[in-house]
């Protein structure tokens, strides 16, 4: 158990009958009364985002999440499928659970799960991947790097924008996280 004066931004926490992170926290000290702690909470499991108010003295019991290196395998019908590195173990995990992290998945990507027990709270995918340009259109003669840009269809089905010289059949390294083209494999 923690105390709600403790509560620091990423903190993970079981109330209500779920998990929940908290986004942002502040102390509140009142004239008379004594201190509040006034925070913002996301639910790990649907995402839902709620305001909460506590009294200094109450207390809230914290999880322990643990990372797992997984590998992406293959999508079955709706499902992504992932090996436990360290297990073998095959683990099925919902399309909700993946979202927009499967733009960028290929097979045999190794990803970082966020567990609570044997519950799948999210995936972290690496800060860059590699991919292959399938579709984009041809580069014109005197196109330079700080020209415009276009758009380049990867292997993955996520679509990109990447500089004119840029031609299909290119590996490409792209920032996960923003979805941006870095530069050439």
């Amino acid at each position: 158990m923690i105390s709600v004066t403790e509560l620091r931004n990423g903190t993970k926490v079981e109330m209500d009958g779920g998990l929940w992170e908290c986004l942002d926290y502040s102390h509140l000290k009142m004239g008379r009364g004594g201190a509040k702690v006034v925070t913002k909470f996301r639910n790990m499991e649907s995402g839902a985002i709620v305001d909460r108010t506590f009294n200094s003295g109450e207390k809230l019991q914290d999880i322990y999440v643990e990372g797992k290196t997984m590998q992406y395998l293959y999508k079955d019908g709706d499902d992504f499928m992932f090996m436990d590195m360290d297990t073998f173990e095959q683990v099925p995990l919902s399309p909700t659970l993946v979202g927009d992290a499967a733009k960028f998945m290929k097979e045999n990507t190794e990803v970082e799960v966020a567990m609570y027990g044997e519950k799948a709270l999210s995936i972290t995918l690496p800060n860059q991947v590699i991919l292959k340009i399938v579709e984009t259109d041809p580069g014109l003669r005197g196109d330079t790097a700080s020209g415009g840009t276009k758009p380049a269809k990867l292997e993955t089905g996520a679509t990109v924008q990447v500089p004119l010289f840029v031609e299909q059949d290119t590996l490409v390294k792209v920032d996960t996280r923003t979805g941006a083209y870095l530069s050439r494999a």
